[in-house]
């Protein structure tokens, strides 16, 4: 699969729009080279150079196979309009959180995951609780890294 950003360049800087220092909105994205077989999509955000642990920045599930992007600015809610399912990311909260971090500069995992089956898990799953439903059903991976550093 391939997994891409009209944002930003694969390893290049996160625009502020899309972080704590801008609008805090979530990019658009999309994807291609989904499996025939794929169910449904999963999209894990997070970021591994947090301090103590990988902060995680949105987690979205059972996203129809038939769709191939997610739009800039997804709402903050449990269900989106193309019935995917939104997790609690690590500031508590439903949906995207944009980069924040504390000091320099900080690297952000966007991973999809082409699942062979609908998941049907509440919303507001945690990324562990989202990745042991997984398990034993990923079809293929996708990953979109970028970076970002505050404005000082």
């Amino acid at each position: 699969m391939k997994l891409e950003s009209s944002a930003f360049e694969a390893n290049d800087l996160i625009p502020a729009k899309y972080t704590c220092d801008g609008e805090d909105i979530s990019p658009p994205i999309v994807w291609d080279e989904v499996p025939i077989e794929t169910e449904s999509i999963v999209l894990i955000v997070d970021d591994p150079d947090a301090p103590g642990r990988t902060f995680v920045h949105w987690v979205v599930y059972d996203i129809p196979a038939t769709v191939h992007q997610l739009p800039e600015h997804i709402a903050t809610v449990k269900t989106l309009p193309n019935g995917g399912v939104q997790g609690k990311n690590d500031f508590g909260k439903f949906g995207y959180g944009g980069p924040c971090p504390p000091s320099g500069i900080h690297r952000y995992f966007f991973k999809l995951y082409a699942i062979d089956k609908k998941l049907g898990l509440s919303a507001g799953a945690s990324k562990n609780q989202l990745l042991a439903a997984i398990d034993s059903h990923i079809l293929a991976t996708a990953e979109l890294i970028g970076r970002y550093k505050r404005q000082s």
